[in-house]
């Protein structure tokens, strides 16, 4: 017996509400843009350099305890976090100490661990290193660098591709969902300050391959229906081929999310940060997907015939029937 989350006969008309979904994004967007702006990005050990320290001891946290021991040793800018996860034992309490990066030294020295420890020691005797992570401020800021010129470079290799596919319409409106991904992501980051680092970077590089797929996938069942129903006006065959390939979305984005629910709950804290980003991104990838990026190619209007060229090809709208 085949469990069907979506009927064979499902017919949904995905403008109905295209002004509020399309408008929504917009203001989305722009707000991402702003609250990134005006309180930034809460940078790791990766871009901001400095050293990462991770305790772990028997005895509760102290933060103000940690920070009182440690201001002396005149080490600057020390933020110190409780690190909670619903897999630790009672008597597992860690915690996160970060240190600024320390002139232009790649890492920190012996001498300045060994100091610390020996001060957080001084407030707990049971208190363990379990990692250590070391990063000068040149080699951050060249990590910076080169992470966003990876996200640029790949939107601009998938604005290619879909260019060469398809229409350029359609390229428009793939790199114009995948921007609103990538910059809801990070608002949501800049919001929630949520430690952005190298793994955050690999998430939003995931989110763009998974949500160019799903695009794909629409766009593709797109074009075979444009060949197919020449006489039906544009806004129906959208949402024709939105609603043909709705069962795999659905599949597809609600097996991936049971996946990253699991590991969101249940892979520690280590990983949050990568998977809650990559959880985000399915969600808001495959939203964009349906009510973004074919807006966009109804807006431009595609060529209604692959089959010959056509020299008003990209210039008819949705309004008029070929």
């Amino acid at each position: 017996m085949r469990v069907k989350f979506v009927p064979d006969d499902v017919n949904i008309d995905w403008f109905r509400n295209a002004r509020i979904t399309f408008g929504a994004s917009c203001v989305a967007v722009v707000l991402s843009v702003v609250v990134w702006l005006a309180l930034g990005l809460n940078f790791g050990i990766d871009f901001q350099g400095g050293t990462t320290i991770r305790t772990e001891s028997e005895q509760a946290v102290d933060t103000a305890a940690y920070r009182g021991a440690l201001e002396p040793l005149g080490l600057g800018d020390i933020t110190i976090t409780e690190v909670f996860d619903p897999t630790f034992g009672p008597d597992q309490n860690v915690a996160s100490v970060r240190v600024a990066a320390q002139s232009d030294e790649a890492s920190a020295s012996a001498d300045t661990i060994a100091e610390v420890e020996a001060a957080l020691k001084g407030v707990d005797p049971s208190v363990e290193f379990t990692s250590v992570e070391s990063v000068g401020p040149k080699v951050s800021g060249e990590l910076i660098r080169t992470a966003f010129l990876a996200v640029a470079a790949s939107l601009g290799a998938i604005l290619v591709y879909i260019w060469l596919r398809f229409e350029w319409q359609f390229a428009v409106g793939a790199v114009a969902a995948l921007f609103h991904d990538v910059l809801l992501t990070i608002g949501i980051f800049s919001i929630l300050r949520i430690q952005f680092d190298l793994a955050s970077i690999a998430a939003i590089l995931t989110i763009i391959g998974y949500s160019i797929n799903d695009t794909v996938v629409i766009f593709d069942r797109l074009r075979e229906n444009l060949i197919r129903y020449k006489s039906r006006a544009l806004r129906e065959v959208m949402n024709l081929s939105v609603n043909e390939t709705l069962s795999r979305t659905v599949m597809t984005s609600g097996t991936t999310l049971i996946a990253l629910i699991a590991l969101l709950i249940l892979g520690g804290d280590v990983i949050r940060g990568f998977v809650f980003a990559i959880t985000w991104g399915v969600v808001v990838g495959t939203y964009s997907s349906v009510f973004v990026a074919k807006n966009i190619v109804l807006f431009l209007g595609v060529k209604r015939d692959w089959s010959k060229p056509d020299k008003t090809g990209g210039n008819q709208f949705a309004s008029t029937d070929t």
